[in-house]
């Protein structure tokens, strides 16, 4: 089923997706908020770029965007899939705890605040290029991975990552050199057990984008962790 958005408004949009029963490809997306918003089990293909909020409250569908996405994607997902072959805007999977969100290109400001495990869900957000600030602020469990690939001289990461983390790993390929962490986070060289940890989310992003893991594994990857000894949740606590 295919279904043109040019010249349609968000809520006729949401309304003729909502309707359907079958797999459906969008075309002409423009910046149209709320796609896929707590579908599931179905897929859809976007051509274009979807608006705020893409793959809210997403509860098991798989959505693939074609082209670049707007902020808030994959916000509060329970479960399901979000590929963008481009780059997104700020906050992409604010309270995430499940599924899984995976683009090719760079991630605004807060990718991952707030993202948390939920029962046996594990959310992960990949992000092939670099991240903006605040990366992973206030994250409380689950995966985020920032490849920097394609950096071309660019910090993998801006400022001010991990605060009030106190759950979750979070994993970047560079010895993160001049990146300044909170003393609330350890940061160390990944070992071969976390680099096993997250091997099955590297070669699934190789393989919807084209790049060859040996390529991707071939470079320093840093792990960040809580600090237990000197946790945020110290912060918060009235004496």
């Amino acid at each position: 089923m295919k279904v043109d958005a040019t010249n349609l408004s968000y809520q006729v949009l949401n309304r003729c997706l909502r309707t359907l029963t079958e797999d459906c490809e969008v075309v002409g997306c423009l910046g149209q908020r709320f796609i896929g918003a707590g579908m599931r089990d179905r897929r859809l293909s976007i051509y274009g770029t979807p608006g705020n909020a893409l793959g809210a409250y997403l509860n098991g569908a798989y959505l693939e965007v074609h082209g670049n996405a707007q902020d808030a994607v994959g916000d509060t997902m329970n479960a399901g899939t979000i590929v963008v072959h481009g780059s997104i805007g700020d906050t992409a999977g604010y309270a995430m705890r499940g599924g899984q969100i995976y683009v090719q290109g760079n991630a605004g400001y807060r990718a991952g605040v707030h993202m948390k495990a939920y029962q046996d869900r594990l959310p992960v957000l990949v992000v092939g290029g670099c991240a903006g600030s605040f990366l992973g602020e206030y994250q409380a469990g689950g995966l985020i991975i920032v490849l920097g690939l394609h950096a071309n001289g660019k910090k993998i990461v801006s400022n001010f990552p991990c605060t009030g983390m106190h759950g979750g790993k979070l994993f970047l390929r560079s010895a993160c050199t001049g990146i300044d962490f909170p003393p609330q986070v350890n940061a160390h060289p990944a070992s071969g057990e976390d680099l096993a940890e997250i091997q099955d989310y590297l070669a699934e992003y190789c393989r919807l984008f084209g790049y060859q893991l040996p390529t991707v594994l071939d470079g320093p990857f840093t792990v960040v962790t809580p600090n237990s000894e000197n946790p945020y949740r110290q912060m918060y606590v009235a004496n």
